[in-house]
């Protein structure tokens, strides 16, 4: 399996890998699948989108997005990482965020910086071995389906 810069073409790939963890209630607050058109989108922002593929086959994504617009956070950067649910466990999320994080020191960012629900264990074991460290946890953070939760802080120093 190799990573590479998505593309437009990986829209439909990384649309269907997402709305698996849309589905699952386990890595993101959002609640409605996303569309090609959704991630076609986010080729003409300020993005970086990174795939890992093998034989020909979108395994898992990364992509990095702003974090705010403040000029004094540009180098800070929000991440997701989501790997394909047939495809979980078998290194496709470590491949994928070991090109984010190349990727983002290659475009000069300092810091990156995502939020992870408690119970997503697998994604925080990942994280950890990447160096991620945990910051804390927001309480309440927000709602899924009409139940609080909370998110583990995470961040990389890159």
């Amino acid at each position: 399996m190799k990573a590479r810069p998505a593309t437009a073409e990986d829209a439909e790939a990384i649309a269907k890998i997402y709305s698996q963890g849309i589905e699952e209630r386990l890595a993101t607050f959002e609640t409605c699948a996303r569309t090609t058109d959704d991630i076609k989108a986010w080729f003409s922002a300020s993005y970086t989108v990174i795939v890992v593929e093998d034989v020909g086959i979108i395994l898992a994504f990364s992509a990095t997005f702003p974090y705010a617009q403040r000029e004094c956070y540009a180098g800070v950067r929000e991440f997701s990482v989501y790997v394909s649910r047939d495809h979980r466990g078998k290194g496709a999320g470590r491949v994928a965020m070991e090109a984010l994080i190349a990727e983002s020191r290659k475009q000069g960012a300092w810091k990156l910086l995502s939020r992870v629900f408690p119970e997503n264990e697998q994604c925080l074991r990942l994280l950890g071995s990447l160096g991620f460290r945990q910051v804390g946890i927001y309480e309440k953070h927000a709602q899924l389906d009409g139940e609080w939760r909370d998110v583990v802080i995470t961040e990389y120093l890159v």
